[in-house]
């Protein structure tokens, strides 16, 4: 398939008709990758999302996952959940000419008018000493929402809010070049640039939200994000660097 001008330099680009899940492949196929890969599937019947979640895929929406061998500590790693964030920002900002429309909710999701258009999920490949690529699963509303889940956020698709259609294919030429620009930036700067552009972009800062862990739920304003990536909430108890949550609206 013939790559568009600005697709970034050394990374290898792989669509498929129908697969699983971009993830699950991403994993059978790391051991023979000599170099980042997107994977794109036109239609998966697997997807999943954070905490075993499915992930449900109508056809022409948009679910791919860039597949790497990425440097540094574990935290540096993690951190590039937030490089998805703002390379998907960027390119949906680029197809609708509409930046006051879209924001950013932590710890990984994309919203569009409010609703919640994209995810991300990480997963790391490999066990022990043979952990060493990772998988950015990303998964982009374009042409059709699916049923919302009870006490989250109503999904909604790009051409339901904003009329425009768009294929996967022609998505994925303007997020890959997106994705590699600031992944370079974080490689190059470290979290601290990042950091500050996804405070730009976060929906409901200095809000109050709630954060749910698996035994507990914390409500309090929204502070911001640390240099670790932590949602920094303070409520009745003072302020919490909170890890790993869910996020409500309250």
């Amino acid at each position: 398939m013939l790559l568009s001008n600005n697709w970034p330099e050394g990374v290898g680009r792989l669509v498929l008709p129908q697969i699983d899940s971009t993830n699950a492949e991403a994993a059978r196929l790391a051991p023979t990758l000599a170099a980042p890969h997107w994977i794109l599937a036109l239609r998966q019947t697997q997807g999943r999302g954070r905490r075993g979640r499915d992930w449900h895929d109508p056809e022409g929406n948009f679910a791919a996952t860039y597949v790497s061998k990425p440097g540094g500590p574990p935290g540096l790693v993690a951190q590039r959940s937030f490089i998805a964030a703002l390379a998907l920002h960027e390119a949906l900002v680029t197809v609708t000419g509409r930046p006051e429309a879209f924001a950013l909710k932590w710890p990984n999701d994309v919203l569009l008018n409010g609703g919640k258009l994209a995810g991300i999920l990480l997963e790391s490949i490999g066990q022990g000493t043979n952990l060493g690529h990772l998988a950015i699963g990303i998964g982009v509303n374009l042409r059709a929402a699916p049923q919302a889940e009870a006490g989250a956020l109503a999904p909604v698709s790009l051409m339901g809010e904003t009329g425009l259609a768009i294929a996967p294919e022609e998505f994925l030429d303007i997020l890959a070049p997106a994705f590699a620009r600031w992944d370079a930036q974080l490689v190059t700067y470290g979290f601290a640039p990042i950091r500050r552009a996804w405070l730009e972009r976060a929906a409901r800062l200095g809000e109050t939200i709630i954060a749910r862990l698996v035994n507990e739920s914390h409500e309090g304003v929204f502070e911001g994000i640390d240099e670790s990536g932590a949602l920094i909430l303070r409520g009745p108890q003072g302020r919490r660097i909170i890890a790993a949550a869910d996020v409500f609206f309250s």
